[in-house]
């Protein structure tokens, strides 16, 4: 009899372990978006003031490349504007001389016109009065249509000399390294001092404060999640100590995939998975790579 008891014991013990419900859905990874500074601009970085792990703010400047030879091509540049400038012509100036000319040839003209209706004088002299006042008019129209020509050529020289000093002020500030969002310097590649170029990778930075665990549900999980549905995550930080978060799911993949060797379940490895991302706000204690639970 006792032995039956015992044999009776553990077949319920063994059930009731059976029966227990696993404390979560889905397994994971934390990660958080990681954004890659490079330098804009070619020249020696005069300052650099990045380490690995400093919290930096958005839109802080960090760091400064070399900007002298671009700051005196813009000084160049606004000399030769000044040069354009003062090569305008004075238009009203230089056309008075002709202007007055052509007033006076005007006067004759009409002076001429009433000696000739009161017969005190031949045709041919208004004819002539006629004649200079439409040569006159022609070398004034021409000295105009001259000056015009000259005035928007050099117009034309002076804005595209304002296109190439945008252009240097662009590069002038793309001299002053910025971060583009706030976030936790993970990597730093180069040190103040260097010679960098267009391209070159200055460090990496990642927002840890809102991190994400990427993890992985079957076909069958799916019709229990959807977008923006609240759920409850838990930081892994190993035998056995976990610490609870509150997570909202933010992507639901729309393509499957076989189940990544690092994630384990309780399906057959061939199985097809969907990936998810539960954004959570992170108080300082997850660390990307960490291990990740989730329960819907």
């Amino acid at each position: 009899m006792r032995k039956i008891y015992v044999m009776a014991s553990a077949a319920l013990l063994m059930a009731a372990c059976g029966n227990k419900e696993k404390e979560y859905d889905a397994t994971g990874t934390f990660e958080a978006t990681e954004t890659t500074v490079f330098a804009e601009q070619s020249g020696a970085l005069l300052t650099f003031s990045v380490n690995e792990g400093d919290n930096i703010e958005a839109d802080k400047e960090v760091g400064l490349i070399d900007t002298i030879q671009t700051w005196l091509k813009i000084q160049q540049l606004n000399a030769t504007k000044e040069v354009y400038q003062s090569q305008k012509p004075d238009t009203e100036r230089q056309i008075a001389a002709t202007r007055q000319q052509l007033e006076k040839a005007r006067t004759e003209q009409r002076r001429y016109q009433e000696l000739v209706n009161d017969g005190a004088a031949p045709s041919k002299m208004l004819d002539d009065a006629t004649n200079q006042v439409k040569v006159l008019q022609r070398q004034l129209d021409a000295q105009i249509s001259s000056l015009s020509t000259n005035t928007r050529a050099l117009d034309k020289q002076t804005a595209a000399a304002d296109v190439q000093v945008s252009q240097l002020q662009d590069q002038l500030r793309k001299c002053h390294i910025v971060t583009p969002t706030k976030g936790s310097v993970l990597e730093k590649y180069v040190e103040r001092g260097e010679f960098v170029s267009i391209g070159k990778p200055l460090f990496k930075m990642a927002d840890t404060e809102n991190m994400y665990l990427r993890a992985y549900v079957t076909s069958a999980q799916l019709q229990n999640i959807k977008l923006g549905q609240q759920v409850k995550v838990y930081a892994d930080y190993g035998d056995g100590q976990k610490k609870a978060y509150d997570g909202t799911i933010s992507w639901i993949s729309s393509r499957s995939e076989f189940t990544p060797k690092t994630i384990l379940t309780d399906d057959e490895r061939a199985d097809l998975v969907y990936a998810t991302k539960v954004a959570v706000k992170n108080d300082g204690y997850i660390k990307i790579g960490m291990y990740g639970e989730v329960k819907f």
